[in-house]
């Protein structure tokens, strides 16, 4: 039995779905270049992915573009470029990003500016079923017309009020009735893209953009939903209320969130600048090693990247290539048991790690089990580690 925590649950719960499986992992803003704190992210979903479709199921997962919104555009003003040239830069090093580390490809990778027409739709609906409100311009989402607002985050009214604040949000807009009320359309300013929509021409809110994807790609209810801890207010809160607003269905029915990522003591953001990128780490390691470095961590653990932490992966991602060419070692069934068994435990990737090493310094150490060294590659490839190809040769 598969077994997750569920953030609004607050508990290690059973994940069960139907044979289909509709995940929705919120994507990038593609301003900057994919950094560990992304990779940490999507592996964790990765992982999911690779072991649901083991146990047989088909995983439709859709990992979304936010291509316009408050972060993306000030950066290409800033850098004097128009925005979608910025976003299709950054898009398609990510994409290069994940196919070096493994990544599952998503079914479907929408874009905001791809989804306009649905986004106006649901605004329109909102708004004339009384969820929202039009003043200046602007269409706020009334949290008040929504009972369940916070059920997800289970915050504090202050420290909801706070973290809009930090989070791209303006709690102290005049023009709200509330100060958690939230953007659903703007008006553009004059260097900004715009739309013509029926309330006035401008530009999506930054949440109302994953709600018109999701259920556009995958419908009105998701299996699971996921993203970082630091999209859970007011991002998925707010997405909730839209949505389950619009539809009178259950948005989500497993909420799944990873943990921030630091560098080396310090919390790792742009405004630092002590962002780890990807595409750097890739001119000194194989990817592979990355990975397996990054798996060291519990997705919910938030843990600190040092320097070194790429040495780890390397060692380990060596003992496993060594051990795939011998021709036989010890029984591998209580090994594959233990990787398989971590995994269904909230996707406990250090544990699986750990067992899958013993299992490669098994196979070094001699046994006449032929099968031995295709479960190792088997376990391997279920952690997206690929022992068919040589090791990269670094120095790391």
């Amino acid at each position: 039995m598969l077994r997750l925590y569920d953030t609004a649950r607050r508990e290690i719960v059973p994940f069960a779905p139907e044979h289909v499986v509709r995940m929705y992992v919120c994507g990038i803003t593609p301003y900057d270049s994919t950094h560990l704190g992304h990779a940490a992210t999507y592996l964790t979903y990765d992982l999911l992915t690779r072991r649901l479709e083991e146990l047989g199921h088909e995983v439709r997962m859709v990992r979304n573009i936010t291509d316009v919104d408050d972060s993306i555009l000030p950066k290409a003003r800033e850098l004097g470029i128009p925005y979608l040239e910025l976003a299709e830069a950054e898009i398609t090093r990510f994409r290069s990003d994940m196919d070096a580390l493994g990544m599952r490809p998503p079914i479907a990778e929408p874009r905001a500016t791809e989804t306009i027409d649905e986004i106006v739709s649901i605004v329109e609906r909102l708004l004339d079923s009384g969820h929202a409100y039009l003043t200046h311009g602007t269409a706020y989402f009334d949290v008040s017309t929504f009972d369940k607002f916070g059920a997800l985050s289970q915050y504090p009214r202050d420290q909801m009020v706070r973290l809009a604040r930090a989070r791209g949000g303006n709690p102290d807009d005049p023009h709200r009735r509330d100060p958690l009320d939230f953007v659903l359309w703007q008006p553009s300013l004059a260097d900004e893209p715009a739309w013509r929509a029926p309330f006035g021409v401008g530009r999506p809110g930054w949440h109302i953009e994953c709600s018109a994807m999701s259920m556009q790609e995958l419908g009105p209810t998701l299996d699971i939903h996921g993203g970082g801890t630091d999209l859970i207010f007011p991002h998925h809160e707010c997405e909730v209320a839209q949505s389950e607003a619009l539809t009178g269905k259950p948005f989500v029915r497993h909420w799944l969130h990873s943990a921030m990522v630091a560098y080396e003591g310090e919390k790792m953001s742009k405004s630092l600048g002590n962002l780890v990128f990807i595409s750097d780490l890739l001119k000194v390691a194989d990817p592979r090693a990355i990975r397996l470095a990054l798996m060291h961590h519990h997705y919910r653990s938030g843990f600190e990247w040092h320097d070194t932490d790429i040495q780890d992966g390397n060692a380990l991602l060596h003992r496993l290539a060594a051990a795939a060419q011998r021709s036989a070692g010890p029984d591998p069934t209580p090994f594959a048991r233990q990787v398989r068994a971590a995994i269904d435990q909230d996707l406990d990737a250090p544990k699986a790690l750990e067992a899958l090493g013993e299992l490669a310094d098994a196979v070094l150490s001699g046994g006449d089990d032929a099968t031995a060294p295709d479960v190792l590659r088997e376990l391997s490839a279920l952690l997206g580690i690929n022992l068919t190809v040589p090791v990269s040769n670094f120095s790391v």
